[in-house]
């Protein structure tokens, strides 16, 4: 490792240990999944929230809030036993471009993967251990959500690795899930997928600040450069890479990263 990248190494390590801290929840989406215990209510939780996990961070914890609510605050149940009448209530949902039919297939597919395909662990599982990769994962989870009759403009809600998507809701779903946490924000309750092999969820913050850092050269945000910034951070860290979306979405988002970067 050259100094310049030992240097960055350095300074990335002290911003996740201010970022990565408990009080981080209640700022963060992340709050959402934390009000459940049991699993599958947590990752139902845990998929929908980060799902809709784009714009402004208050209207996606409000929303997230919504929409639990119109699922009685008990996502598993909802999902498993809801009637079409209780699931019609869903269609006054709305954030952004994601609509009440987009929620209510949502809903439909969850429920067709923990009736048929084992839960939503069982099915990311299989995909990573097809070509033992975040990308088969992904893949994989993508063609199993669809494997229902739908409606075309609900595909663009899940990422599509082939097409060369950063997919960073889905990177921070496996980030909420997977990763264990000691500082206890990350819920590490699927041990069906390393750490090691997580991808952090890129985003125009974490983008703009690692450009700003040059650990990311190429200029859009995507899969590509996702590949390129995780091949600096598995430097860093190699058995706990994706720690380091603290820093890089904590600076983007709590400081002024151009400042910042400019003293850097």
């Amino acid at each position: 490792m050259t100094d310049d990248l030992l240097e960055t190494k350095f300074f990335l390590d002290e911003r996740v240990r201010r970022y990565n801290t408990i009080d981080y929840i209640e700022t963060d989406p992340i709050q959402i999944p934390h009000r459940f215990v049991r699993k599958e209510d947590v990752e139902i939780a845990a998929f929908l929230t980060a799902s809709i996990t784009w714009g402004q961070r208050k209207a996606v914890i409000n929303n997230a809030s919504t929409l639990m609510n119109l699922m009685d605050n008990a996502p598993y149940d909802f999902v498993m036993e809801s009637t079409d009448v209780e699931r019609s209530r869903l269609l006054k949902f709305v954030h952004r471009t994601f609509n009440g039919a987009d929620c209510s297939f949502f809903v439909l597919a969850l429920k067709n993967i923990y009736l048929n395909h084992g839960g939503l662990e069982q099915v990311f599982k299989l995909g990573f251990e097809r070509n033992v990769s975040v990308f088969g994962a992904l893949l994989y989870f993508r063609s199993v959500f669809f494997e229902l009759e739908h409606p075309l403009h609900v595909t663009k809600h899940v990422s599509d690795v082939k097409a060369n998507s950063a997919a960073k809701r889905l990177n921070m779903l496996l980030r909420w899930l997977v990763r264990k946490d000691e500082q206890g924000v990350d819920f590490g309750i699927w041990n069906s997928i390393p750490m090691s092999a997580l991808l952090i969820p890129l985003d125009v913050h974490v983008g703009d600040v690692a450009r700003g850092l040059n650990i990311l050269q190429r200029k859009q945000n995507d899969w590509k450069a996702l590949e390129e910034l995780m091949n600096i951070l598995c430097t860093f860290d190699a058995v706990d890479p994706v720690k380091y979306d603290y820093a890089l979405f904590g600076m983007g988002v709590f400081e002024d990263k151009k400042a910042l970067l400019a003293s850097f």
